[in-house]
């Protein structure tokens, strides 16, 4: 059994063949070609316990993540966790690996894809809203997939706004990086917003004119008292495309909307469903939203990459 650490993973990665194996997971979930239930969400005083297992006909695996919302106060990271790999034929362990890294990455590259398919192809600027875990990933996997020049980054806590906003001159240096200190600033000149925060109240300003004609990517909202987008930006919506209908059941900025009749259901498309029409271009003047709650297809379509991706690259420890 392989054991792969969060650098080892970052060794194995690549942010383009990452893309790949999730659109291919997304033809996987629309023929039906695996076996997953809905993720189970154990809270306890305050904190989150998910785990997520899924079955494909090459491997199977689970995800399991903590989620402690207090844990930067003790100097430590919200999410912890372990992704476990086995075989499908045998049920034997192949490799464990650090669950944060591995969700880290399938978030971008899921956020990646759906930038790829909805967001302005002349896209330079990208406003993240957010400077958590994952903030780094989100402008990394959107660096693939547009050519961006500059990266606004809001966060209440300034200090973490500027940590992440450091690593990216250090990583992604062809970008110019501001950190700002109010969203209507980073809304207004952002040509694509991504919101990556543990909100319960919506984190953009809640005015049609500010907010059309841009694209968003919403990855925060996993439970149903989230929320991180407003009532105006609905309005403006020709459809809403979310990675999994899981989302429904379990994201406050999809129950929300539906609940009060900001937006039909009629016009909430899953995203494999709608690349597999081969959508048009993005039009002119469009607002587009694609939401993101993730699932453990996706997790294990990743796992399963990065293992061999890792036994070619010779990475990881062997355990007995």
């Amino acid at each position: 059994m392989l054991y792969l650490n969060a650098g080892q993973i970052a060794q194995a990665a690549n942010c383009g063949e990452l893309m790949g194996a999730i659109e291919k997971a997304y033809d996987l979930e629309q023929s039906g070609s695996y076996t997953m239930p809905h993720r189970i969400h154990l809270e306890h005083q305050g904190n989150t316990l998910l785990y997520m297992p899924c079955f494909l006909e090459s491997v199977f695996g689970t995800k399991v993540l903590s989620l402690f919302p207090d844990n930067p106060k003790r100097g430590l990271p919200v999410i912890s966790g372990l992704v476990l790999l086995n075989d499908t034929e045998t049920g034997l362990p192949l490799a464990i690996m650090d669950g944060a890294a591995v969700t880290a990455y399938r978030t971008g590259a899921v956020s990646g894809l759906g930038i790829r398919y909805t967001a302005k192809t002349d896209s330079r600027v990208v406003g993240l809203i957010g400077a958590g875990a994952q903030g780094f990933y989100q402008v990394l996997f959107a660096g693939q997939v547009r050519e961006l020049e500059k990266v606004l980054i809001f966060d209440h806590d300034r200090d973490k706004a500027e940590a992440v906003g450091i690593r990216i001159e250090k990583e992604l240096s062809e970008l110019k990086v501001k950190v700002v200190e109010a969203v209507e600033e980073l809304v207004a000149e952002a040509d694509l917003v991504i919101t990556a925060t543990p909100a319960t109240c919506p984190v953009l300003p809640d005015q049609r004119d500010m907010l059309r004609n841009k694209s968003y990517v919403s990855i925060g909202s996993y439970k149903p008292e989230m929320r991180e987008l407003p009532e105006a930006l609905y309005s403006l919506l020709d459809r809403v495309l979310i990675d999994t209908e899981h989302g429904l059941d379990e994201s406050g900025d999809l129950i929300t909307p539906l609940e009060k009749g900001w937006i039909s259901k009629e016009k909430i498309v899953p995203f494999g469903e709608y690349i597999k029409g081969s959508p048009a271009p993005r039009k002119d003047g469009e607002t587009t939203l694609f939401k993101t709650v993730g699932m453990a297809l996706f997790d294990l379509a990743v796992a399963e990459y990065i293992y061999h991706k890792a036994l070619r690259q010779g990475l990881g420890t062997n355990l007995d």
